[in-house]
């Protein structure tokens, strides 16, 4: 094995936990959680994966729950830049990878002007795992040479600022991440921007745990089809012809390692 970098103390890694089962860490994420002495997690971070941190570690919560108040993105990044001033070698652990969706971005910035040392250590992001547990091919030269990520996540109940007429226009496969409560008016979107009402849609909530739960649908009927079937949070929205590919794959995948639950709306 090749030698893994040392954490050092006063320095801050930001570490991508993955999509929620511990196998898919990365031996840098592993190597990361077992030097540290404080990390601190988000609020989707399985405790499998908490347990492997190193025997003396301390965890600080720093995630959102609904309904409750909620660490400010200013509050955990001065606790980051606190810490690391202590001398503490601090991991901040985010679900997926950092830098997508996870506001990893703002952080890293806020740590470098503060003049914290600083590494990125990337994390299977959920969009692309969901797929794969799913057995949705997130790309083939039959369906698709493109794939388009975004979030659902706004702040209001609306479709945000999202360009969705163009989204849908150019054609290639949609990974929404956090959709959940806002799939309605993103599937009414998309549809007045030209995609066909019975456009295939799967819905994989907390991919690759034992939780996870796969609702197949269409575009027209997702938003109900997700409350009916009682989706919860953490949720990806797969939207796309790559889903149909689905009905082949997933009879013949062994799913058993992520107890998934599939229905068929």
């Amino acid at each position: 094995m090749p030698p893994l970098p040392r954490l050092e103390p006063g320095s801050v890694w930001l570490v991508g936990a993955g999509p929620g089962d511990p196998g898919l860490l990365t031996l840098h994420a592993y190597n990361a959680l077992q030097q540290a002495d404080v990390i601190v997690h988000d609020a989707l971070i399985a405790q499998e994966v908490l347990d492997l941190a190193g025997p003396n570690a301390v965890f600080e919560f720093a995630g959102k729950r609904g309904g409750h108040r909620s660490c400010s993105q200013a509050e955990i990044t001065q606790r980051l830049i606190h810490l690391a001033r202590e001398g503490k070698r601090i991991v901040r652990l985010k679900g997926g990878d950092p830098f997508v969706f996870g506001r990893g971005g703002e952080e890293a910035l806020a740590l470098a002007e503060a003049g914290i040392p600083l590494r990125v250590v990337p994390g299977v992001t959920s969009g692309l795992a969901a797929l794969t547990a799913a057995g949705i091919p997130a790309t083939t030269r039959n369906t698709n040479a493109a794939i388009t990520f975004a979030t659902g996540h706004f702040a209001d109940d609306g479709p945000g600022d999202t360009d969705w007429r163009s989204i849908a226009k150019a054609g290639h496969p949609l990974i929404l991440y956090m959709a959940v409560q806002t799939l309605g008016s993103i599937a009414d979107a998309l549809i007045e921007g030209g995609l066909a009402p019975d456009m295939p849609v799967a819905v994989i909530s907390n991919a690759t745990t034992p939780r996870q739960h796969i609702l197949d649908t269409r575009l027209d009927r997702a938003h109900d089809d997700a409350i009916a079937a009682c989706i919860e949070a953490p949720a990806i929205v797969a939207i796309g012809e790559n889903v149909r590919l689905r009905e082949k794959l997933a009879r013949h995948m062994d799913v058993s390692a992520f107890g998934a639950t599939l229905e068929q709306a």
